[in-house]
């Protein structure tokens, strides 16, 4: 078992920059994988980075690639998003995610993560 638990959510204009963490706790995560996700009003959870436990490669979708930045801390058992240059499409529930290394997973498929956190918002005003 994984749990995870997000924070740093909250509003920021467009430009600006967030940051968000997601300390998780329970059984070792090496051969891990943790994902951030993020899903708007009506839409459907989409895929936003990851980052493998053991490796530190991370993979971010292209909707925010040079703009965010995934990373962690082994020590604090953390993993953060780095949201800069926000813009106001940017606003959604932002949860973090993990599960074993697998293609799937890597590849950052919604329905491949069985542990998940409960959701941080990040509103982005124009």
């Amino acid at each position: 078992q994984v749990q995870l638990v997000e924070s740093g959510g909250g509003l920021v204009q467009a430009g600006g920059s967030l940051s968000l963490s997601c300390a998780a706790s329970g059984r070792s995560l090496n051969n891990h994988v943790i994902g951030w996700f993020r899903q708007a009003p009506g839409q459907e959870r989409e895929f936003v980075a990851n980052i493998r436990w053991s490796s530190v490669i991370t993979y971010v979708a292209d909707s925010v690639k040079g703009r965010f930045t995934i990373s962690r801390d082994i020590l604090k058992k953390t993993v953060y998003l780095q949201m800069n240059s926000v813009k106001p499409e940017d606003t959604a529930v932002y949860y973090c995610a993990a599960d074993r290394a697998t293609d799937q997973v890597i590849a950052g498929q919604v329905y491949a993560y069985a542990y998940w956190g409960q959701g941080t918002q990040v509103t982005v005003s124009s």
